[in-house]
Formats: structure tokens, sequence, C-alpha cells
């Protein structure tokens, strides 16, 4: 079973866009568990502009699913992943300033980086995943500097989808398989969407989670929340 983690940082944007707390991230997290999502997923950029420090403080204590914060692993990264322990901290090498996570790590070039920032996490009892292009050698390198799961960077996919969804889904076939036999989880995020999803599940029989919330979030505001969760649900069926 593929679990469906919803990506909340989009009701934070509209939340900062008025300041106070409408609407409010935290109930919404708990809303989007009793629909039937099974993580909640948050990126705290330094910025702050749409998740916020409290934010994550305050989603610790109400999260009962799994927890999964998203981040470059810089220092305020990493005190947060210590004072709160989710259940998972996925790496990402966004530098501050990018609009949205829009690449991988590259685990050759910075082997020794991650090495010791994976260790660190991992002695706090959290699980940790590293953002990832869908690359044989650099899924290979991942397991040799033992990260627990791999996030394959599905933008790519969600682009050439529509033009041929065969040739599209072909280097993401391998990156799972590859995965596998190197003893790692897969998971999975950016631009999935309700039109593309379906077909990258069929096809990858080794997955294990995806992180949705640009189009999750668009998808509520005409159908709620709950019916979108729940066809999000069907699509992972």
């Amino acid at each position: 079973m593929t679990k469906l983690s919803v990506n909340i940082n989009k009701i934070a944007t509209i939340r900062n866009a008025r300041g106070g707390s409408l609407p409010n991230v935290v109930q919404f997290a708990i809303d989007c568990e009793r629909f039937g999502a099974q993580g909640i997923t948050i990126h705290p950029r330094p910025d702050e502009r749409h998740i916020t420090t409290m934010d994550v403080y305050d989603l610790q204590k109400v999260v009962t699913t799994e927890f999964n914060i998203e981040g470059y692993p810089d220092k305020r990264y990493l005190e947060l992943i210590r004072s709160v322990k989710p259940t998972q901290a996925t790496l990402v090498p966004d530098p501050p300033n990018v609009l949205t996570s829009n690449a991988g790590w590259d685990t050759i070039k910075q082997k020794n980086f991650l090495s010791e920032v994976l260790k660190e996490i991992q002695s706090l009892g959290v699980r940790t995943s590293i953002f990832i292009a869908p690359n044989v050698k650099l899924i290979e390198s991942a397991a040799d500097i033992g990260v627990d799961r791999v996030e394959l960077y599905t933008g790519p996919y969600a682009v050439d989808y529509s033009s041929n969804k065969a040739e599209a889904i072909k280097p993401y076939v391998l990156a799972a398989e590859t995965a596998e036999k190197c003893g790692l989880k897969v998971n999975a995020g950016h631009d999935l969407n309700l039109e593309n999803l379906a077909y990258f599940k069929q096809k990858l029989c080794q997955l294990s989670e995806v992180s949705i919330g640009h189009a999750l979030i668009s998808d509520a505001l005409y159908y709620g929340i709950e019916n979108t969760i729940q066809q999000y649900l069907y699509q992972l069926r």
C-alpha cells in the first residue's frame, strides 16, 4: 500500500497572505488525517514564507500519522529535527532563494556531507529520505551513504506525461528497481496529480509514499479537501 502524505505548505501561504490564523494550519492537518491522509508533510523554509517555526512545534502536538519535515540540512533545519523528532526527515538540496524544490541531490559529489548529516538524524530515531533524480548511479550512491529512503523527483515525469507517458515513466521504473535492489524504500513527489498519479503507481509497485501538496490543495478549491483526499487515495489503489 502506498501512503498519501499531504503537503500543507499552501495552506500556510494563504494564511500568511492576510496574517492571523485563517485558514488554521493545525486544524487543516487534523482534518486531512481525519479524511484519510496517512501523513502530513511540511517544508519550513528560512524566510517562513509559508510554514513557520511555530507551525512546526504546533503540528508536532497534533499529527498522529507520519510527520515528514522537508528541508535543506542547515543548522536551523537540524535543530528542528533534533527538537521535534518527526517520523521522517526528507533532505532537499534547495537554497533559500528558490521558489520550489526542483532538483535532486548529487549523492556522488556530496557523499561526505550527506553521510554525516544522515548519521546524525538517524541517531535521533528519525527515518531519513533524500530528494533525488531517477538516476541509477545516484541511487546506488545514496544506498552507499546509508539513507533509508529515496524520494524520486517526479517533475520531469509530470511534464512529459501528456505527450508520452510510457517514455516518461521508464527512468522511474528503473530507478525504483535499483532502489529496491539496494535495500532502499521509494517515495515520490513533485507535480503528481489526479491525472498522472494512478499510472505512476501502477508502474512502480515499490512505491511506499507520495507527498503531494500544490495539486492536491488546488483540487480542494473545487472539490473540497475531504473529497479530494479520497480521490487521491483512490488513484493510489
